[in-house]
């Protein structure tokens, strides 16, 4: 027997959609990572200098980019609204972001659950950046 269950009123499944989704994207990433030379590894005040106050492209499958804005007082908020993520998550959300060392780390009120993820970060150019997340994901993405 089966039950009939409008999943877009449970947070925890649109999540889980959402992340599947942001998996995908960086799993169409992660083969051209390797390609990149190497650029500028990024720590301490010059990492900060260089996302505070940037708006950073992450680029989805099949098109589109969700802009994350790392704010100069350390509010970080984003929208997956212009790649459609709508209806898979919730379209917006903020949070804090931070450096720690040689990594920038955030923590969103919801996506991810709101558990604290933290990136290294490699400037290829003026803007353009290499990240790589603690459990390994990466990925390039446009800055502005």
């Amino acid at each position: 027997m089966t039950a009939n269950v409008d999943h877009t009123k449970r947070p925890g499944l649109r999540f889980a959609a959402a992340a599947a989704i942001i998996f995908l994207a960086l799993a169409v990433a992660l083969p051209i990572a390797p390609a990149i030379a190497s650029g500028e590894a990024l720590s301490g005040a010059a990492l900060k200098s260089f996302v505070a106050g940037k708006r950073i492209y992450l680029a989805v499958p099949l098109g589109g980019e969700i802009p994350l804005n790392y704010r100069t007082n350390g509010r970080v908020d984003g929208t997956g609204e212009a790649a459609g993520l709508g209806r898979y998550m919730t379209p917006k959300d903020s949070g804090r972001w931070w450096v720690a060392g040689n990594r920038v780390c955030q923590k969103w009120q919801e996506w991810y659950d709101g558990r604290t993820f933290c990136f290294t970060v490699t400037k290829l150019s003026e803007n353009r950046i290499r990240w790589v997340r603690d459990d390994g994901k990466s990925g390039v993405a446009r800055v502005r």
